[in-house]
């Protein structure tokens, strides 16, 4: 037990997927057997969620000291969402032209099936934003309407000042006490994704369609041309860092990223990650984080501008200018308003065909491709997150170098 401890967290969880994917291969019944286990560590996440993301950010527009520490960050990082969201899907558009998916493939689109509409207002979706009950968005999850209503209380405490130092301390050791849970949930997070990766194994589909394989392997490599190529050009660039040792330092957020297809359950090994191996304060990562957890989706972002020209090509829309435009103004709106979570994307393709006046017939086929495209969508989601906030913090001075250049992996205590 002694030698597992002094594994590093990544290492375990690599060892944890080599083990899924074993079991699922050769005995789908065990997996089927042990599918509980992968349930009850999505659920442990997802219980994090909320409080996690209610006293980190919060405690970190407090530890922020003033109003300007807060406009530094704040206004810096929804900067860095906007343009890295807006040349993820122009990304995606380039792929779309080069490699034409959808041309002249028509005849598997399932003309008849019966998807939900589902219609979309941007003033409406940016007012939706603002909760009206605080308790209804803590006990639906509505991180949007969370996040919102943290950075006004941090803002209000921040304000106050001095006297109401007692509830700062408070919000500091809520955030203090979360991330603690978040360490006990993550010593089970290798038994719990070998059963995930194994019961993805057991139910995956061997039959994916001839006509869609194209877009799903431009989907991929575009993914990995933003992850290989992009992102170390931006912390080369911006951080003057190592993008080589930056990859390596967030190996255990990348692995749960890409094994649980859900970016508010990779939430907390980021924050985890972001102050153990990236030597980042808690001040700047509590907030950038969670915001970018709810609102910085590159991957969708990358999917939105791929798709619009794949299903421009379906259905024999002309792409001109104006809609190259459009493209690239829904891949940022839109990826701004995907909620981190399992499923968000499906949701948010049927609103982009709705936004574009196309048909809903596709959705059922990008709702069966959606598992081979997600978890490089997540890994983006969450690499882009720590990358951001890796960037803001060396260019403010706040981020520690002697953490960073410590190549000890943290273990879990």
């Amino acid at each position: 037990m002694e030698k597992i401890k002094k594994i590093s967290l990544g290492k375990q969880i690599l060892i944890g997927i080599i083990v899924g994917l074993a079991i699922g291969f050769i005995s789908p019944e065990a997996a089927k057997t042990i599918s509980p286990l992968g349930n009850i560590f999505l659920r442990l996440l997802k219980m994090l969620i909320v409080p996690l993301v209610f006293f980190s950010i919060t405690s970190g527009v407090c530890k922020m000291g003033d109003v300007k520490q807060l406009r530094d960050v704040g206004l810096r990082f929804v900067l860095y969402i906007v343009i890295t969201s807006g040349f993820s899907a122009f990304i995606g558009i380039i792929a779309g032209f080069v490699f034409r998916p959808g041309t002249g493939t028509t005849e598997f689109l399932n003309t008849g099936a019966i998807v939900e509409s589902v219609s979309y207002n941007f003033i409406d979706n940016v007012v939706s934003w603002v909760p009206d009950n605080i308790v209804q968005a803590m006990a639906i999850a509505n991180m949007l309407q969370i996040i919102f209503f943290s950075i006004f209380l941090g803002i209000a405490l921040l304000s106050l000042g001095e006297k109401v130092k007692p509830v700062i301390d408070l919000f500091n050791l809520g955030s203090d006490i979360m991330l603690k849970i978040t360490e006990f949930v993550m010593a089970f997070s290798p038994i719990g994704i070998a059963s995930l990766m194994a019961t993805m194994v057991s139910t995956i589909s061997g039959a994916t369609m001839k006509d869609v394989l194209s877009f799903i392997l431009i989907d991929n490599l575009g993914a990995l041309l933003i992850l290989l190529v992009f992102y170390p050009i931006l912390l080369k660039i911006f951080a003057k860092i190592s993008p080589f040792s930056f990859m390596k330092k967030i190996s255990a957020p990348m692995l749960v990223a890409i094994s649980t297809t859900s970016s508010a359950a990779t939430l907390p090994v980021s924050i985890r990650t972001a102050e153990e191996k990236l030597g980042i304060p808690e001040n700047i990562y509590g907030f950038t984080l969670p915001l970018g957890n709810t609102c910085g989706m590159n991957g969708f972002a990358l999917f939105v501008g791929l798709c619009c020209v794949f299903s421009s090509n379906l259905y024999g829309f002309d792409i001109t200018i104006g809609r190259i435009a459009q493209f690239v103004f829904l891949g940022i709106i839109l990826s701004i308003g995907a909620a981190g979570v399992k499923g968000a994307g499906v949701v948010m393709s049927t609103v982009l065909m709705e936004a574009l006046g196309m048909p809903l017939s596709l959705i059922p086929i990008l709702a069966a491709i959606w598992p081979t495209i997600d978890p490089a969508h997540t890994l983006l989601n969450n690499v882009s997150d720590l990358v951001g906030t890796t960037i803001i913090s060396k260019q403010l001075g706040k981020m520690d170098m002697e953490v960073f250049n410590n190549e000890v992996a943290y273990t879990n205590k």
